[in-house]
């Protein structure tokens, strides 16, 4: 059976992974009731406009659907846990590992497996184009176009705002506090701030996400990336990711995705728009600003948990990001 609609593989998924349904206030929480250790999924919506969609679950049992739909759509999240297995027709990408993400789809068709036993955990935001059609583009024609991205390929990147949107939204969800005028606000704010990224500059993340040809560096120096270093940029990617908290030096690092420390430094650069320490300092700060909102973790522990020894410099470098010391942050939270 080939599923011919978004909703429909949604629903699909949901069955093979055994969950119910459950109607709640604002959203719809889908879970096991005789098997609360498999997770569950939340989906807030806008029936036919938008979607955004939290799970934390494990697969019961192999599975694996087909898609084919003639629907236009926007996706954008971050996966923290869990590899995606799928075949898109027209192209050789065949997994996805935990990262950000962006994606417009049209018109695709392929094939996606689930294997027993796999943990997932992220978020995302689905924005359907009958929502730029009807609601965006009447009141702001100056926006983003879905022609402007590559159609059916996956970004492995968000613009570090963006990804701060979906990490709060994430957290409100998961608490119960996320309102429907609150989340709409945010996908509109993460659409402007997607027309932000793609016309600032032509020489954007997005444009040239397959194909980075020349670096400059310095005033009149110039390195060319290859397509392996492309790929090795992109390892470097997924750990520093997985371990911002406690990163590997550039040295190291360059070592573990063999290459330089100088295409290392200024392909990173050029592809995610900051450097390697700005990133890593980035997650470092998001999850502190998790942590201080979802737990009561003491500042000295929370501190310890990002990779500061001294809670001292901890504080320093939050206030410096966020304009408030942890403690302030953690009783704007409470209010």
């Amino acid at each position: 059976m080939t599923m011919k609609m978004t909703a429909q593989f949604q629903q699909q998924v949901l069955k093979e992974m055994t969950f119910s349904p459950y109607p709640m206030k604002g959203y719809t929480l889908y879970k096991n009731n005789t098997k609360p250790e498999l997770g569950y999924f939340m989906k807030y919506s806008r029936e036919g406009y938008y979607d955004f969609g939290i799970g934390d679950y494990t697969i019961c049992n192999d599975f694996s659907l087909a898609f084919e739909h003639n629907e236009e759509l926007m996706r954008f999240g971050t996966v923290y846990m869990g590899e995606t297995e799928f075949k898109i027709e027209n192209s050789s990408i065949s997994s996805f590992t935990p990262s950000s993400f962006f994606v417009i789809e049209k018109h695709i068709k392929g094939k996606q497996v689930w294997r027993k036993g796999q943990h997932f955990h992220g978020a995302e935001i689905t924005v359907y184009k009958r929502y730029f059609d009807e609601i965006i583009k009447p009141l702001f024609p100056e926006t983003i176009n879905f022609n402007d991205f590559i159609a059916n390929h996956t970004y492995r990147y968000l613009p570090l705002n963006i990804a701060s949107i979906i990490q709060s939204l994430r957290s409100q969800g998961e608490a119960q506090t996320l309102t429907p005028i609150y989340l709409e606000s945010k996908i509109m704010e993460s659409i402007a701030l997607l027309y932000q990224e793609i016309h600032a500059s032509p020489d954007n993340t997005f444009s040239n996400q397959l194909d980075y040809g020349q670096i400059k560096i310095g005033q009149n120096r110039y390195i060319t990336l290859s397509a392996s270093d492309t790929l090795a940029l992109q390892k470097a990617y997924d750990i520093l990711t997985k371990e911002a908290c406690h990163p590997p030096t550039i040295h190291n690092l360059s070592k573990r995705i063999f290459l330089n420390e100088q295409k290392l430094k200024a392909g990173f650069l050029a592809k995610y728009h900051m450097s390697i320490g700005e990133y890593t300092k980035s997650i470092r700060m998001t999850t502190a600003e998790n942590l201080l909102s979802t737990t009561e973790l003491s500042i000295k522990e929370i501190s310890k948990k990002v990779g500061y020894h001294h809670s001292g410099n901890f504080v320093k470098m939050f206030k410096q990001y966020h304009g408030m010391t942890p403690l302030a942050f953690r009783k704007l939270g409470q209010k």
